[in-house]
């Protein structure tokens, strides 16, 4: 610490072991979650490019139709929608993986930093992109940016908020994801009768925008203290949890609450030995998967989380959602039923501000699911058995937007409340990752697969998908009810004891009854630990 002094064994209130807040503070916390404007809006624009009648005529050198005839063959071919889709998910599946490492080496901070970088490389070459080589070699190398931005930054975003309000603000991000979304429509409902390269190059420019205003206000926020504990730098983590607290320095607040995340660290430490760069990955997948608080468990729940989180089909709207209402043959504008779909997404997504933390993690995922099925095997059943009629497209919008409802105030953010509130310190960074790139190897399999399941010249599922979708909501209802564990209002620290003593359809009954700084007597002198006792610690197992 500056100065010296010490800090103290820190609280034995459970309920006392993180500071009060100030406005500036909660600001902090909040612009985090302005990254994902940056992710969603990369999402949204394609989806409406590949519509666009400039789009289709310059990259797949078709000629406009007549009018009055048959615009059936005017698509771009499903191979190259999946190819155009899938490879941004490919950049950021590799990404995702690689920002563990640098978010662990450089800091969370430096590494998102680092994303907006790569990024407004992808974007440039998009720009300047008028045939598919260059376009999609451009959205490859954003997607690189793109996964260092949506692991990192859903990690410092955790690590940094109130445990009060944890939920809350990570539930922001997935708001700025929608609104990333409708932005992405709104600027390609104005651009999509242009007939020049303006059409499609004024909505892949824009998305520079946010990442140089994420860049710009990310250069002036404090580091994650917890960063700073990994590394042994107590001094730094003081400073920086002081300003994102709002806090003095030397503050009893503050002094309690570094000495819990030290003595947690400290405890994790313990039962994961930190030896060596392929030991430290390895460490991801040590113990059983019967037992809740093992590092494999946490692993495959954070993973299985974001995978479940692409099985609920949401991507199939924003992706191919224009090309879809298209096929069903009696809506007039597509364009505009999928701008619908996307501000029904954004408006619904405020809602999981407060039932996050009202009713929890659980009943949001459980519900949200349940919700999903009935939706979709409405949409399935009705567009089987009268697909043609304009009302019955008419009752599968009304469900799609439904659905979009439930996914968007329970499934959305709340895959991103469970994974970045997992792990324990000594694999957190590499555990959201892996977590992370789960979500873009599914978005990845499933920009690939959908265009195959519905295209008129593939599969032509049309309805039907939704079959699938609502089968693989019925595994997510199941995952969700046995494997969630109820974490509102916990610090991370108490979530890594929480797994230890007790399971996911007992935890919404738990409470903390110790703190880990008063367990472990941990003193920090001068900037170094000083360990005046020791407590019993968990075996991997």
């Amino acid at each position: 610490m500056p100065g010296g002094g010490v800090i103290g064994i820190g609280s034995t209130d459970p309920n006392r072991i993180e500071a009060p807040m100030t406005p500036k503070a909660y600001f902090i916390c909040a612009f985090a979650a302005f990254g994902g404007i940056f992710f969603g809006y990369d999402s949204g624009y394609v989806n409406g490019v590949m519509g666009m009648p400039y789009f289709i005529h310059e990259f797949a050198n078709l000629p406009y139709p007549e009018a009055g005839a048959s615009a059936d063959y005017f698509i771009i071919p499903s191979w190259r929608q999946s190819l155009i889709v899938s490879i941004l998910s490919a950049g950021t599946f590799i990404g995702a993986v690689v920002s563990g490492d640098l978010a662990d080496y450089l800091g969370r901070r430096t590494t998102i930093l680092m994303g907006c970088g790569i990024f407004s490389v992808g974007v440039v070459l998009q720009v300047a992109s008028s045939a598919y080589s260059l376009l999609i070699a451009g959205r490859l190398i954003a997607g690189l940016g793109v996964g260092f931005v949506s692991a990192i930054i859903i990690l410092y975003m955790s690590e940094i908020a109130p445990r009060k309000y944890r939920g809350t603000i990570v539930s922001a991000y997935q708001f700025c994801i929608t609104v990333g979304i409708l932005l992405a429509s709104c600027v390609v409902y104005a651009t999509q009768n242009k007939r020049d390269s303006s059409a499609y190059r004024i909505p892949i420019a824009i998305q520079w925008i946010w990442a140089l205003v994420l860049a710009f206000g990310l250069a002036f926020l404090p580091e994650s203290p917890r960063y700073f504990v990994k590394k042994g730098r107590l001094d730094r983590a003081a400073l920086s949890l002081s300003k994102i607290r709002g806090q003095p320095v030397d503050s009893e607040y503050i002094q309690d609450e570094l000495a819990e995340i030290v003595a947690n660290y400290e405890y994790e430490k313990q039962a994961i030995p930190q030896t060596g760069y392929l030991s430290s990955w390895a460490n991801c997948f040590k113990g059983s998967i019967f037992v809740p608080s093992s590092n494999l468990r946490r692993t495959l729940l954070g993973t299985s989380a974001q995978m479940m989180q692409q099985w609920t089909g949401i991507n199939f709207i924003f992706y191919f959602g224009t090309t879809f209402f298209t096929q069903l043959g009696t809506i007039d504008n597509p364009f505009l039923i999928s701008l619908i779909t996307t501000l029904v997404n954004v408006c619904s997504t405020p809602i999981s501000f407060w039932t996050v933390e009202r009713f929890g993690r659980r009943p949001l995922l459980i519900f949200g699911a349940l919700g999903m099925v009935v939706c979709q095997f409405i949409i399935a059943i009705a567009g089987t058995v009268d697909g043609k009629s304009p009302t019955t497209v008419k009752v599968e919008i009304a469900f799609i937007c439904i659905y979009i409802f439930f996914f968007a105030s329970t499934w959305g953010p709340g895959a991103w409340v469970v994974v970045g509130e997992m792990f324990p310190l000594p694999i957190r960074a590499r555990g959201v990752a892996l977590s992370v790139s789960s979500n873009w190897l599914w978005n990845c399999v499933i920009a690939v697969i959908t265009p195959y399941m519905v295209g008129r010249d593939k599969g032509d599922l049309g309805p039907k998908v939704f079959f699938v979708w609502g089968s693989l909501c019925v595994g997510c209802f199941f995952w969700a009810y046995f494997l969630v564990f109820e974490t509102k209002g916990l610090s991370l620290e108490q979530v890594d004891r929480l797994l230890e003593e007790s399971t996911p359809r007992k935890s919404s009954k738990w409470a903390p009854s110790t703190t880990y700084a008063n367990d472990m007597e941990i003193e920090i002198k001068d900037g170094h630990i000083e360990k005046l006792g020791h407590v019993e610690n968990k075996e991997v197992v």
